[in-house]
């Protein structure tokens, strides 16, 4: 990546729901490394909103893991669940803005919804019921229905962006549905909760792997409808086992503190991790 011209402020943004392995790490390490190269910041932010599997121990496993490597941080750790009420308050925004709106469409229907597009052989999505439109009549709010709030995606168009691995990425509007940025408890959403908070801290670039790829589009679009452009980003390779599969604890993945605990050296770790995926 080029030199930036502003004070660059990257994050690192786990979730605490059980131990971090390499792939998890070396998502921490590349972010770190350019706001040290760039006399920058590294923010550590900890996604907990899945309440039921997020843990303090969880968080501590983090913190340690980066410590053996190294990986020092500037400001944080930020919790999201303890900025529910600004979430809240960004969320009436958009909402009042006309730019999200209420959809009791239940699970039940969005599933029917579904399994007829896919035996029609289209891409399923929401298709729009609940969003308002001039002269569009909504249907009758049902009983006992707890809504979902969602974004207003433009209808037309395309989005993208330069990004400084895989170069330039473009999305046709017309492929992204309305995204759900709240449950019907009110909880906000991942995509939601990582745009104000990459706004409210001042983050300029973001460097996380290319799993978040389809997440960016969405992200952008929130970014906008606040009226921030959005950060620089970058996204790199995922780490893969030996069966080509993504790392993960589900198929076998150590955690970074086993291999401390087996005697690895941290440079030597940081060492291959920086260098995978270079040949």
């Amino acid at each position: 990546m080029s030199a930036p011209n502003l004070p660059v402020r990257t994050r690192f943004a786990p979730s605490p729901t059980g131990f971090i392995h390499l792939g998890n790490i070396r998502s921490a390490l590349y972010p770190w490394a350019f706001a040290r190269h760039h006399g920058g910041s590294l923010i550590l932010r900890i996604e907990d909103t899945d309440t039921e599997r997020s843990t303090q121990e969880a968080v501590q496993v983090i913190l340690d893991s980066m410590a053996w490597m190294g990986l020092d941080y500037d400001e944080g750790p930020f919790y999201q669940m303890r900025r529910m009420d600004r979430y809240r308050e960004v969320l009436a925004r958009l909402r009042d803005a006309g730019l999200a709106y209420p959809c009791y469409m239940r699970t039940d229907e969005l599933d029917a919804l579904r399994e007829r597009q896919m035996a029609a052989g289209l891409k399923p999505r929401y298709d729009g019921t609940w969003r308002p439109e001039p002269g569009k009549t909504l249907p009758a709010v049902p009983a006992g229905v707890q809504p979902v709030i969602r974004f207003r995606t433009p209808a037309s168009g395309s989005v993208g962006w330069d990004d400084q691995v895989k170069g330039r990425i473009d999305f046709s509007n017309d492929e992204l549905d309305d995204l759900v940025i709240a449950r019907p408890d009110g909880t906000p959403t991942y995509n939601f909760c990582v745009v104000v908070d990459d706004i409210d801290m001042g983050i300029t670039h973001v460097i996380r792997g290319d799993d978040h790829v389809n997440n960016t589009p969405r992200q952008i679009h929130i970014f906008r409808a606040l009226g921030h452009e959005p950060p620089v980003y970058a996204h790199l390779p995922t780490v893969l086992n030996e069966q080509g599969e993504k790392l993960s604890k589900r198929n076998g993945a150590k955690s970074v503190l086993q291999y401390r605990d087996e005697g690895y050296l941290p440079d030597a770790m940081v060492n291959y991790l920086a260098r995978l995926g270079w040949s």
